[in-house]
């Protein structure tokens, strides 16, 4: 039996992402389907995209609030160190965990840890990792203002082949359903001020094309688990990809 919408057996999905456009392309097929599943997501942007060739900082926080009320999330924007500037800090990481402790996640998602991409990425994804450690920290004297949160799983996802995680086998989401894809492209689409200048949706619907060869389903996507996952049963442990 699939859960209903809202069911409490859905905790809540939070995803990071160093610009406004980081979460879409990297996991938006994923978000989508788990929306539609009922359960609940909420966005974090670490800046706004304001060091980037194309679009103003207020375009580009629109898009964002655009794209992520297409995949069913919330969104906020938050400010760190700024775009193209970000520094794996303490104090960044105690921010992220007190955002951990007040939506209280089952599941979160963060940009990989690859260093051969935007480096915002792999110094966010840093920061989400100690976030997500700290959150749990009853004792920390920054957060005692909210109750400690153990998350269940992190997540890394990729925003391009090249940030995909080296040595970590990935859990493949099937996103083939058309109103999954019709979703995801949307939210893609909404950041027109990066899509009109690169053919960036054509780019992540290949990979999820490829993908979903991999796994034999018309699309798939990755994600990369930060820990060895356990499982109570093999009876939920889904099915092997390989079809070659």
């Amino acid at each position: 039996m699939k859960p209903t919408p809202n069911s409490p057996e859905l905790g809540r999905l939070l995803a990071f992402g160093a610009h406004p456009d980081d979460i879409e392309f990297g996991g938006g097929g994923i978000i989508a389907r788990e929306t539609r599943l009922g359960r609940p997501a909420h966005f974090v942007v670490c800046s706004r995209g304001e060091a980037g060739s194309h679009g103003t900082p207020g375009q580009r926080s629109a898009e964002a609030k655009q794209a992520a009320a297409v995949l069913g999330a919330t969104l906020e924007i938050i400010e760190l160190d700024g775009d193209a500037q970000l520094e794996v800090r303490a104090v960044h990481a105690i921010k992220l965990a007190a955002i951990i402790r007040r939506r209280r996640p089952e599941i979160v998602l963060a940009p990989s840890l690859e260093e051969n991409q935007h480096p915002d990425h792999p110094r966010l994804g840093q920061l989400v990792r100690d976030a997500c450690r700290l959150a749990r920290y009853g004792g920390l004297q920054e957060l005692r203002r909210q109750p400690s949160h153990a998350i269940g799983r992190l997540f890394y996802y990729a925003v391009t082949p090249e940030a995909e995680p080296r040595g970590i086998t990935p859990v493949l989401i099937d996103v083939s359903a058309p109103e999954l894809i019709s979703a995801w492209t949307a939210a893609m689409q909404a950041h027109a001020s990066q899509t009109s200048a690169r053919r960036y949706v054509e780019l992540q619907l290949a990979r999820a094309r490829l993908m979903g060869l991999r796994a034999g389903v018309e699309y798939a996507m990755a994600l990369f688990p930060n820990e060895p996952l356990v499982f109570d049963s093999l009876a939920q442990t889904g099915r092997g990809a390989r079809r070659f």
